[in-house]
């Protein structure tokens, strides 16, 4: 394992203390740009992008020119040897030999991690399929702090794809370990939260509901959080359609909503929030992607610092007769990796993606 690097995985390897370092000095780059513009300089990101993306790959690229890196890598698998059946490991510890750091977005449940075990250099998790996004995570933290000047003693309600949407997972995880925090989970009894997150919840002692309501819950929310319904997480489009359009913010909405509160959104979106809620000022995703953009530059350089990684990659074992129970999980499809379970309040659960084990079929 690459112990000599730091990598960003999963936020909660780093203790809160780290994170608002990150955060204040991405408030930092925000405010004096021209400070950093050769901070980076010699140096080489790379950027492997197995899943479209906009708003992450290119404010990751941003970030790096504006530092005064450079940029390698693909923003489609198809156009590199993994056309050609090369295996994860094998991608990421080429092209790690060539980088300083590197960014991966990947369909699968813990690929970022499954990267990290063998890198030679940094590795940055830009989103493993509907587990985790701690980027994506930083720059919400960001935002709350520049919008709203603090990430305690708020009622935050996260609305939409709260099953799938591994923003709303990282961001929960997040802003429970901040005092005083409240969260209104509004979804279909369909596209509930994991049962992992209740359990993280639970255990952190937060006070959460659950609502079906969006127009029920707005009224006392001081953050908002929409998320899109994700097509491409769904096994069929007869299942995406029956859950799209359920819940969109609207100005009849918005006038439910006090007038302190911030509506985020990761993007991009597709119909949850009405074009027109964009001229309120309460509405402040647009913001929320520039944003993303400093706090990824404030992270490349922390992780250049060469700081001693949060904790162990994996610690756990493997348990024999048991394997993931996510088809999910980056384990299902890179069968060489070394099978990692950890005790989880009782439950086994995977040291990839944090679900449970089950038996092997027969």
């Amino acid at each position: 394992m690459s112990n000599e690097y730091s990598h960003l995985i999963d936020l909660n390897d780093y203790p809160v203390e780290w994170w608002n370092k990150v955060i204040t000095l991405g408030a930092s780059i925000c405010a004096h740009p021209q400070r950093y513009v050769q901070a980076c300089a010699g140096k080489i990101m790379a950027t492997l992008f197995y899943e479209p993306s906009t708003r992450t790959q290119m404010s990751f690229q941003s970030a790096m020119i504006r530092l005064g890196g450079s940029i390698i890598g693909f923003d489609n698998p198809m156009t590199s040897s993994v056309s050609k059946g090369e295996n994860l490991k094998d991608t990421t510890k080429v092209v790690s030999s060539y980088s300083d750091i590197l960014v991966i977005r990947h369909p699968y449940a813990g690929a970022a991690k499954a990267a990290a075990l063998t890198a030679d250099c940094s590795v940055i998790n830009a989103g493993d399929g509907g587990h985790l996004h701690p980027t994506q995570t930083l720059t919400d933290l960001l935002t709350l702090h520049m919008e709203k000047g603090r990430l305690s003693g708020l009622k935050v309600g996260l609305c939409g794809d709260l099953l799938y949407g591994r923003t709303v997972h990282s961001l929960l995880k997040a802003l429970s370990c901040y005092p005083d925090n409240e969260f209104v989970l509004i979804s279909t009894r369909e596209l509930r939260v994991p049962h992992y997150i209740i359990q993280m919840l639970t255990d952190s002692g937060c006070k959460f509901r659950e609502e079906t309501s969006l127009e029920d819950a707005i009224g006392d929310l001081d953050v908002l959080y929409m998320t899109r319904i994700q097509r491409e997480r769904f096994a069929s489009q007869a299942e995406y359609l029956a859950q799209k359009d359920v819940f969109r913010l609207t100005p009849d909405k918005m006038l439910r909503a006090k007038p302190a509160l911030a509506v985020l959104h990761p993007l991009p979106r597709v119909d949850e929030i009405e074009m027109a809620v964009d001229k309120d000022e309460r509405a402040l995703y647009f913001k929320q992607a520039k944003y993303g953009m400093y706090v990824r530059m404030a992270l490349i350089l922390r992780l250049l610092e060469c700081e001693t990684p949060a904790k162990l990659l994996t610690g756990g074992k493997a348990e024999n007769g048991r394997c993931c129970g996510n088809p999910k999980c980056i384990t299902a499809t890179e069968r060489y990796l070394p099978a990692s379970f950890r005790n989880a309040g009782g439950r086994l659960v995977c040291e990839y993606c944090d679900e449970e084990a089950i038996p092997y079929p027969n």
